[in-house]
């Protein structure tokens, strides 16, 4: 395994939380065959993302996509994520790990809802 995704996100007491970020992981999956694909929590649930970090790394990862699902650069992303990869990489700095745009700022994402928002929405007549 030479790449691997990791969505990240901030977890929650409820086990079924998760149920829409193991969809997400199962879709990546299907669309990317062979491609590692893991899921990996702020706090509230694990596993950690320094955790997965250390599992791609130990099975060979050399390039990793964090992808913050969060829906927008707030607190999580922009505070508490940059230190928990800084101190990640500190100790694997052969890996090169990127982090993708937070949900809204991923090209065509407004778009994208807009549409299937109106497609749920019964326009007023």
């Amino acid at each position: 395994m030479d790449s691997a995704i990791v969505l990240f996100a901030h977890g929650a007491r409820d086990p079924e939380w998760s149920a829409p970020l193991v969809r997400l992981r199962t879709a990546i999956e299907r669309a990317a065959p062979g491609l590692a694909v893991h899921l990996a929590y702020l706090e509230m649930q694990g596993p950690g993302l320094p955790e997965v970090l250390e599992t791609l790394a130990r099975a060979g990862a050399r390039r990793i996509s964090v992808v913050p699902v969060f829906w927008s650069r707030g607190g999580h992303v922009t505070k508490d994520l940059p230190p928990l990869l800084a101190q990640w990489q500190t100790r694997h700095p052969a890996v090169q790990v990127q982090v993708l745009p937070a949900l809204s700022d991923l090209p065509g994402m407004d778009g994208f809802l807009a549409q299937a928002i109106l497609g749920f929405a019964q326009p007023a007549q």
